[in-house]
C-alpha cells in the first residue's frame, strides 16, 4: 500500500470546482460529528483529496487554514493512494471542539467505512 508523500502533490490533489461539484453532486458519503467524506470512483490509478472549510463555521483566514494544514497532514497518515478513487473532506463545526488526536481517529474511522465499500466495489 502506498500512502501520500510528506506534501500532498498536485496529482493527488482536488483543485478544481467542476471537481468538488461532481463528488458532491453523486451524494455517496459517510459523516460523523467532525467531518463529512465524500468518495467517488475516478479513472486514474490513484486516489486524490480536496479539502473544503468555510468561513461561516470557523471564522477567519489563519484559523481556516490551520484546520486545512491539520487535515492535510491527516490525510497523509490515513488515505493511501493505490485506490482509484477521489476524496473530499469537508470540515464540520465540531472540528474546533475536538483534539487533533481525537479528529485523526474520527477520520480514520470515516475513511476505514469508505476503503471497505470501495474495495468490494473494485472486485
Amino acid at each position: 500500500m502506498v500512502y501520500f508523500l510528506i506534501t500532498m502533490k498536485k496529482q493527488f490533489r482536488l483543485l478544481k470546482q467542476n471537481d468538488f461539484q461532481r463528488l458532491i453532486k453523486s451524494r455517496s458519503s459517510v459523516g460523523n460529528s467532525s467531518f463529512v467524506l465524500y468518495h467517488l470512483q475516478n479513472n486514474l490509478d490513484h486516489s486524490r483529496v480536496g479539502i473544503s472549510v468555510s468561513s461561516k463555521n470557523h471564522g477567519d483566514a489563519v484559523n481556516r487554514n490551520l484546520i486545512k494544514r491539520q487535515i492535510r497532514m491527516m490525510a497523509q497518515k490515513v488515505f493511501k493512494t493505490d485506490l482509484a478513487v477521489d476524496y473530499i473532506i469537508i470540515a464540520r463545526k465540531n472540528y474546533r471542539e475536538k483534539t487533533f488526536a481525537d479528529n485523526l481517529e474520527l477520520l480514520t474511522n470515516l475513511y476505514e467505512k469508505v476503503a471497505g465499500v470501495n474495495n468490494e466495489k473494485q472486485i
